[in-house]
C-alpha cells in the first residue's frame, strides 16, 4: 500500500506534527512523542534490545524539518538531535499506534524511575547540543527548496486525549501519565511554489501572530 502522505504541517506552538494520509487518515504526532521513537542509532540501537530510554524530553520541539529523498522526514529537534530519518512507513506507523507506543513508552519511564521533565543537569547540555547542530547546517537530505514552504501562525489549542484512528489527538504535557498536547490551529499559508511531488506536503506552522486563525 502506498504510504506517501499528502500533507504534512508543523504546528510549532503546540509542537505538534500534522500528517494526512489518504483516505482521510489524519494524524497528529508531538514532538516528544516522535522524539522517542526516533528511527536513529542513537535511540533504537543496531538491534533488538540495544534500545536506549529517551528521558526528559516532555519540552522537546521541532525547529526544522527536511525531506529525504521521496520517501521521508528528517527533523530538528530542539535539543539537538537530528540523525532520525522517518520514513513514511514509520510515520503511519507511529500515528496507528501511537495509544499503545506512547503507553509502552510510559510504562518504561515508570519502571526505570525517569521523568518526562527535563533535569537542570541536562540543560546546558541540550542547548549546547541545538546550537551546534544548528551551526554545523542541519540535517542533511534534499534542500527545503525543493517543497512547497507556507509560513503559518499557529495559536495552541487544547486537545483530547491521544487516538491512534483517523485525525489521532496527541497526548497531553501536563502529567507523566498525560500524553503530549495534540493540535492547534494555524493562518493559511503564505506558500512558495514546488515541483511535484512534494508540492503541498510540507508546511510550517509558526507562531509569528498566534492570534490568527487557521
Amino acid at each position: 500500500m502506498n504510504r506517501t502522505p499528502i500533507r504534512i504541517v508543523l504546528h510549532q506552538v503546540s509542537k505538534v506534527l500534522e500528517i494526512e494520509f489518504a483516505q482521510d487518515e489524519v494524524f497528529h504526532l508531538p514532538a516528544e512523542f516522535m522524539r522517542v521513537y526516533s528511527p536513529s542509532a542513537e535511540v533504537r540501537g543496531h538491534g533488538p534490545g540495544q534500545e536506549t530510554l529517551q528521558v526528559g524530553k516532555r519540552d522537546v520541539a521541532i525547529d526544522a524539518i527536511e525531506p529525504v529523498g521521496h520517501y521521508a522526514i528528517q527533523p530538528q529537534f530542539s535539543d539537538g538531535h537530528f540523525s532520525g530519518i522517518f520514513s513514511w512507513d514509520w510515520l503511519y506507523q507511529l500515528g496507528r499506534d501511537q495509544d499503545r507506543l506512547w503507553a509502552e513508552y510510559l510504562a518504561r519511564l515508570e519502571s526505570a524511575g525517569a521523568s518526562r521533565d527535563p533535569q537542570p543537569n541536562l540543560l546546558a547540555t541540550t542547548q549546547t547540543g541545538a546550537q551546534t547542530g544548528a551551526q554545523s547546517g542541519g540535517c542533511g537530505g534534499t534542500p527545503m527548496a525543493s517543497v512547497e514552504l507556507g509560513k503559518r501562525s499557529a495559536p495552541d489549542a487544547v486537545a483530547p486525549p491521544p487516538s491512534a484512528t483517523s485525525a489521532a489527538a496527541a497526548p497531553s504535557a501536563t502529567s507523566a501519565a498525560a500524553a503530549p498536547s495534540a493540535t492547534s490551529t494555524a493562518a493559511p499559508p503564505s506558500a512558495t511554489s514546488a515541483p511535484a511531488p512534494f508540492a503541498r506536503a510540507i508546511s510550517r506552522a509558526r507562531s509569528a501572530t498566534p492570534n490568527s486563525a487557521e
